[in-house]
């Protein structure tokens, strides 16, 4: 018979506890890191998510605009004159230098509202513009007044002409739509995501309709058709160190063969989607076959017994009562694929474009190409926006996982 010995179960007692305290302090400290990331985020890129406008009344002369060449009009003229209109205080010089002050795109804003209602010629049109990203900034309380003005962006005569349009009412500071609806600009104010939203959703439409139905119908067969053998044993192997082959080793098969060898187009969301889907079909084959194995072997001999053929017990039982498994793994392996960088930045997907592609072979960027892009910006204002901008890429992430969650959990069957 044993004997009781206390401290051997004293000793079990502080092993399990030291395991479960380290176990806490490892999800702690991810939950910690967490935290940090998406806070530092928050904290710069929250400002990006609103844009400072200024309404103005913009007098819109015929000695500027001709009406018979209404679009070659003299629009910057214009957004001088409204400038000297809204600073009368200041010579007419100086307050005209102050245009400075509204953003690139007012003075085509203008012309295109003068181009839709040629009635506003000899009348005056009110607008309101986003402002230049230094005022921005300044608005935003990233320009610090108490600054020297040599080591500012702003000197003093430009504060203060922004605190007297402010007095008056003209300053707002609403949420910015453009970040979503713009597309790209050298501008920070008027630089938008649109392009690359655009370009990642044709990118993951073909590597979807792509990696899918290949990664689907090549795991069926191997898990359920293929004899085993030495040959079946070596595409299994091979598969599985696909998965782990860094992505950037697929950007460069990518460069040599599709714009190499065939010539497709450079920067083309498609040329992207066909990169992507040789990175994701490994995932999706393995997670299709793990699938397929979780159906208990009952399934498959309940359908044999009633004289159903191996194709019919595959396709009409296994296949249906796997596909909650399949979509999540395949859901997943485009979250991981709509975060990747190496691959398109080695296709040309960087490009600076100004207009979202209408095609999915027309040149575009990517959500992660475009942060790329920003954050190699020189200019201030793209700081905020590259944080706002990877906000929104782990946005789309979040969302697709939770969307494999409810999936999982929606139609997951218990054995």
């Amino acid at each position: 018979m044993t004997r009781f010995n206390p401290g051997l179960l004293r000793r079990r007692r502080r092993r399990e506890f030291t395991l479960r305290a380290l176990g806490f302090s490892a999800l702690a400290l991810a939950a910690l890191m967490l935290f940090l990331l998406i806070g530092s985020l928050v904290a710069t890129g929250w400002q990006a998510f609103t844009q400072t406008h200024i309404r103005i009344e913009f007098p819109v002369s015929a000695e500027r605009v001709k009406p018979e060449e209404i679009a070659r009009g003299n629009y910057r003229a214009l957004v001088q004159d409204a400038m000297q209109a809204a600073l009368p205080a200041l010579p007419a010089a100086e307050a005209r230098k102050l245009s400075s002050i509204l953003s690139n795109a007012a003075q085509f804003r203008l012309r295109d509202a003068v181009v839709a209602d040629p009635s506003l010629i000899g009348r005056s049109v009110t607008l309101t513009v986003p402002v230049s990203d230094p005022f921005d900034q300044l608005n935003k309380g990233l320009v610090l007044r108490d600054t020297p003005e040599a080591n500012r962006r702003l000197n003093n005569a430009e504060i203060a002409a922004f605190d007297t349009l402010a007095a008056q009412g003209l300053v707002s500071r609403p949420i910015n739509w453009a970040l979503l609806t713009n597309a790209d600009s050298r501008f920070p104010e008027l630089a938008g995501l649109r392009g690359a939203l655009v370009g990642s959703f044709y990118a993951l439409a073909t590597c979807f309709l792509l990696a899918f139905p290949l990664g689907i119908g090549a795991a069926i067969y191997l898990q359920e058709f293929a004899p085993k053998s030495r040959l079946s044993d070596i595409i299994e192997i091979n598969i599985n160190n696909l998965a782990a082959v860094p992505s950037v080793v697929f950007g460069l098969l990518a460069l040599a063969v599709f714009l190499g060898w065939f010539g497709m187009p450079r920067s083309s969301p498609f040329v992207g989607g066909l990169t992507l889907a040789l990175m994701t079909l490994p995932t999706i084959i393995i997670a299709t076959r793990a699938a397929l194995i979780a159906v208990p072997p009952s399934i498959r001999e309940a359908a044999m017994g009633i004289g159903a053929s191996r194709q019919q017990v595959v396709f009409h039982h296994v296949l249906p009562l796997a596909m909650p498994g399949i979509m999540t793994g395949t859901i997943i392996g485009l979250a991981q694929a709509l975060g990747e960088t190496a691959p398109l930045l080695l296709i040309g997907m960087n490009a600076f474009l100004t207009a979202a592609p209408a095609t999915p072979f027309d040149a575009s960027t990517a959500l992660p190409t475009q942060i790329f892009l920003w954050a190699d910006s020189p200019e201030r204002g793209f700081v905020s926006r590259t944080s706002a901008a990877i906000l929104v890429l782990l946005a789309f992430l979040a969302a697709m996982n939770a969307l494999a969650i409810f999936l999982r959990a929606r139609f997951e069957r218990k054995w």
